[in-house]
């Protein structure tokens, strides 16, 4: 059995996938930066291959929450975001509203495996390269997988939200 729906939901879609796992600090909250410090020496990947998840909230035009998927180096663009999605604006949403909506914490938040798949945009650069890395689902924990295979496993679309 898959640790974590996130690896579970990539199991039955039969996607090629590679676990990577590192010791979580209890007292950061800079989970991203914690990734990259882990891993990107660790695996000779650039700082950019490894993502982020951002959920937002969207107002005029579809509404309700949204997955943004971006590099940790890199903030997103909430006006990019919205766009790509089809709203006219986008805020962070909050903690409460993401681990009730996604079954994941803060911290652990993947766009894989959610309790509720949202709409997703997956920042264009991904596709520059061969795998890249975000969060299996649980802090410490990351999946590498095909930028390609990301964005087909969440019904992603896929423009420039990187600020």
């Amino acid at each position: 059995m898959a640790a974590t729906p996130a690896l579970a939901a990539l199991s039955r879609a039969d996607v090629p996938h590679e676990v990577h796992s590192y010791t979580h600090d209890r007292k950061s909250e800079a989970y991203g930066a914690e990734a990259v410090d882990a891993l990107s020496s660790t695996l000779g990947v650039a700082p950019e291959q490894i993502f982020k998840t951002l959920v937002v909230a969207l107002t005029g035009g579809p509404g309700g929450l949204a997955v943004a998927v971006v590099p940790v180096p890199h903030k997103l663009s909430l006006k990019a975001a919205a766009a790509a999605l089809g709203a006219s604006k986008a805020v962070m949403a909050e903690a409460k509203a993401v681990t009730r909506s996604t079954g994941y914490v803060l911290g652990g938040v993947s766009p894989l495996g959610q309790r509720t798949a949202l709409p997703t945009v997956v920042d264009s650069s991904a596709l520059e390269w061969d795998r890249v890395l975000c969060s299996a689902g649980k802090r410490g924990l990351e999946v590498e997988l095909s930028p390609t295979d990301l964005v087909a496993a969440t019904s992603a679309i896929t423009a420039d939200i990187a600020a």
